[in-house]
């Protein structure tokens, strides 16, 4: 198996590499790319010696050639993501890029017939439609990284041609979810990246703060699931969504005789990492296990759309369709930066998302020219009323 990874150096990429290292030892890397973190990047190709690395410039290329001993060739910007995802020999292509930068390398990826283990959430949530039929077109596998969508597939293993009543999301609630509304109001960013039970990227954990995560993923999950669940690939109804603070169940489908199928396992992302990249198959690991004498009792609760207003927002955007995901992606992305750097309050995200979905008109989704004209309208909002 050989692998490439986009966003060696994050959460996932680390994590993807470390059950490279200790499960998978037959496995090949042959990409890597990284962003800010030059050093790690070397250190991690040094060691995997993949025959490519990414960085974004020809500053951070210089930098890297200075601490390689591997020969691996030095790519830089999103030519160089793409030529990793394509030209690098790889059979999957892990992509666990934060953002937009997402997009294009994956559906160069798919067009080049290479199998996709995707944590990037924005890839569906822009581009779902074309992202999918692409991929079934090219006879391309997109096994999902995500604990909540691995657990849903996990769950439909063997269940082909049963019908699906329900897909269960289940959520943690974040930081947040037992603070009062006027508690809320006065949260900061350090608040909110003290997440209490994953380790995770600063963008994706001020998501799961707002909820603003699980309704990208009920929108990637529509895309990934609704044609298995029966469901329009536009509504988002056959997907409930469930609090579940001890993140023990991942997600969970019900079928039509009433039955349920849960996925369980502690909070560790090198799991369904291993399962995406390992086509299905259980690879023996050492792994903590889940201890259910230890773990306490499993409780759940309904979202609060109140306190969290991001999560409405989500579902508006996943019934809506078409163009109006990319907008909404382009604007949190955004907005979360500005939070980050205690620039706007936590009800500032959804307020500027919202003001957006009531200026902008909804275009049908037919090219990924219709994605980059709206993130280019999404952008332009954020220049004319937020940046003057």
């Amino acid at each position: 198996m050989r692998i490439a990874i986009l966003g060696a150096t994050g959460s996932i990429g680390t994590q993807t590499l470390d059950v490279v290292r200790t499960t998978l030892p037959g496995a090949e890397v042959v990409a890597l790319t990284g962003y800010r973190n030059i050093n790690t990047l070397a250190e991690l190709a040094n060691e995997f010696m993949p025959k490519m690395v990414c960085v974004p410039d020809s500053d951070s290329a210089t930098q890297i050639k200075q601490l390689l001993t591997a020969p691996c060739e030095v790519l830089t910007g999103m030519d160089g993501l793409i030529s990793c995802a394509v030209q690098s020999g790889a059979d999957i292509v892990v992509n666990a890029l934060v953002g937009q930068a997402g997009l294009a390398p994956t559906l160069a990826a798919i067009n080049a017939g290479k199998d996709i283990a995707l944590a990037n959430k924005e890839t569906l949530v822009t581009a779902g439609q074309l992202i999918m039929d692409l991929a079934r077109d090219k006879g391309v596998r997109i096994a999902p990284i995500d604990s909540e969508h691995s657990a849903i597939w996990q769950c439909l293993q063997g269940n082909e041609g049963n019908e699906i009543e329900k897909i269960i999301l289940t959520a943690s609630g974040g930081p947040f979810r037992t603070w009062s509304q006027e508690k809320i109001m006065a949260a900061t960013a350090k608040d909110a990246l003290r997440h209490p039970n994953w380790s995770m990227g600063a963008k994706i954990t001020v998501d799961s703060a707002t909820l603003m995560n699980k309704g990208l993923e009920l929108i990637e999950a529509m895309w990934l699931f609704g044609e298995i669940a029966g469901q329009d690939r536009n509504d988002s109804n056959g997907i409930e969504i469930l609090i579940h603070p001890q993140s023990i169940i991942h997600s969970m489908v019900q079928f039509a005789d009433g039955s349920v199928m849960a996925q369980m396992g502690l909070p560790d992302m090198r799991l369904p990492i291993l399962y995406a990249i390992s086509a299905s198959k259980r690879v023996k690991t050492g792994f903590p296990r889940l201890d259910f004498f230890t773990c306490g009792s499993l409780t759940f609760e309904k979202p609060d759309a109140q306190r969290f207003p991001c999560l409405a927002l989500a579902i508006h955007a996943a019934n809506t369709g078409g163009t109006l995901p990319a907008v909404m992606n382009t604007i949190n992305e955004w907005a979360v930066g500005q939070f980050l750097q205690d620039k706007i309050s936590f009800y500032g995200m959804s307020e500027i998302i919202a003001q957006a979905f009531a200026a902008y008109t909804v275009k049908p989704l037919v090219s990924i020219d219709d994605v980059i004209e709206a993130e280019s309208w999404a952008n332009e909002f954020i220049m004319k009323n937020f940046t003057q």
